[in-house]
């Protein structure tokens, strides 16, 4: 009778829980005394350190923090990472107090070929790397130096001036004389950091040397050249303000402010806003300085017209170019970011042709090129911010920037054009927020697609903490 009802009862058992005491074990964990715990937490929190030093935004420092050390066995671990801290915790189960580690993060210097390397390192940590060969190959990442010289990234700098001015339909001397301007702001520049000179006034320094040049080439007119006469100092200072504002991070602080990182957003948009008004200093002082000595420019009474379509494409295409190369980047990286920056005009192109407004328009293709290059990014393995920052800085109001502020100061008291300066500098501020909206949220919609192609292509494994 008994065996009877123990048959009908039992298509119910799986109703229930087994008991623990006669359940078979699935997996045997690994034991992580306190030693080991500290090495594992210290390789995590330090690739970390490293990726936002060289220009990652905080989630994913976080998440590569996260992952690393649950790879080797250390779950969870609780991550805090500010502007310019992160701390990580682990608590183990009936330990008495828990494992925290924190580094200091010293300055911002983006690098995203060591980026790269570093988003490698973890995916091979992910996918079965021993800890000691990750910790050796971290040691080598961390003290690779700038893959370029500072020539080198001087020359970039000026590049990307000259394709500004060839978005702009400027003539070989106005190409000649914006890299002239530029690369003597950049080498300002670089001077002054060598200098250990804080970089608000090396922005500053190198705003003013820029509007300087700019203004000493009205002095060609006195010349024979024709290209002279139609040479427009705008376009020269409206390049510079591009390179200018490369390093800023536009995108990044607004990402931070979303992911909900408050302290690393507020102290990214803080240095984002000294560092302009570093820029916007420069200018007023270099404007005045050339007022002063007779070479005071008129302010245009509209905005500076495109070149032609072709034209436009080419300098989307210069200005990426130098841009990946001033970050450090791998030839992946710049062609990827070329790619991208001709994705990005096109949709810019293609919202002010179907009647957008200039920050829509803006919006609408950083959206377009970030939202592409967050999935090839994945495919091809290189960062993601490497990739959008490039794509989306043809968009950058320089041009505006610099009208607002030579209406400013040419407004000589009236209130009239002085509201109109200052409409036309809240206008480019529009226009830069709708780039980090539009660049956010491409990066937040495109990351299911990225996680969908992880999900496929992850491997199931798990690290090992000794050797192979």
């Amino acid at each position: 009778m008994a065996a009877r009802s123990r048959k009908i009862l039992r298509p119910f058992g799986s109703l229930v829980h087994p008991d623990n005491a006669t359940s078979t074990p699935t997996e045997v964990l690994t034991i992580i005394d306190e030693v080991l715990a500290v090495h594992i937490l210290d390789l995590a929190i330090r690739m970390g350190e490293t990726m936002l030093v060289s220009g990652a935004p905080a989630s994913e420092v976080t998440l590569t923090i996260i992952r690393v050390a649950g790879v080797y066995g250390l779950d969870p671990v609780h991550v805090d990472v500010t502007y310019n801290s992160i701390t990580a915790a682990h608590h183990q189960s009936g330990a008495a107090r828990p494992l925290t580690l924190m580094r200091v993060v010293k300055g911002s210097a983006p690098d995203h070929d060591k980026l790269q390397r570093l988003q490698a390192l973890s995916a091979s940590i992910s996918s079965g790397m021993p800890l000691e060969e990750a910790a050796s190959e971290y040691r080598r990442i961390r003290r690779a130096p700038f893959r370029y010289r500072p020539m080198v990234v001087v020359g970039a700098q000026a590049l990307l001036a000259v394709g500004v001015a060839v978005m702009f339909g400027g003539n070989w001397l106005v190409m000649v004389l914006a890299f002239i301007a530029a690369g003597s702001a950049a080498l300002t520049q670089w001077g002054m950091a060598k200098a250990r000179v804080p970089y608000f006034f090396s922005q500053i320094a190198g705003a003013f040397v820029l509007t300087m040049v700019a203004a000493l080439a009205q002095l060609l007119t006195l010349t024979d050249w024709a290209e002279a006469e139609v040479v427009r100092p705008s376009i020269i200072v409206a390049s510079g303000v591009v390179l200018m504002l490369a390093g800023l991070t536009v995108v990044g602080a607004a990402q931070d402010a979303i992911d909900g990182f408050a302290l690393t957003a507020t102290g990214r948009i803080l240095e984002l806003t000294t560092q302009t008004l570093g820029v916007v200093l420069g200018i007023l002082v270099g404007l005045q300085t050339a007022r002063v000595i007779g070479l005071g420019m008129e302010a245009p009474s509209s905005a500076l017209p495109l070149g032609p379509v072709p034209l436009q494409f080419v300098g989307a295409a210069l200005i990426a170019v130098a841009v990946a190369v001033y970050n450090g980047a791998r030839s992946r990286i710049i062609l990827v970011s070329t790619a991208l920056s001709i994705v990005a005009w096109l949709g810019y192109l293609a919202s002010t042709a179907v009647g957008f407004d200039v920050a829509t328009s803006s919006g609408i293709g950083a959206f377009a090129g970030s939202l592409v290059g967050i999935v090839v990014a994945y495919r091809l393995h290189v960062p993601s911010v490497a990739i959008t920052t490039a794509a989306i800085l043809p968009l950058v109001p320089g041009a505006a920037v610099f009208r607002g502020l030579l209406i400013v100061v040419e407004a000589g008291g009236s209130p009239g054009e002085l509201m109109e300066g200052f409409g036309t500098l809240v206008s480019a501020g529009v226009v830069g927020i709708a780039l980090a909206v539009g660049a956010s949220l491409g990066i937040y919609l495109g990351q299911p697609l990225r996680g969908t192609l992880y999900s496929l292509t992850r491997p199931r494994s798990r690290a090992r903490v000794g050797p192979r």
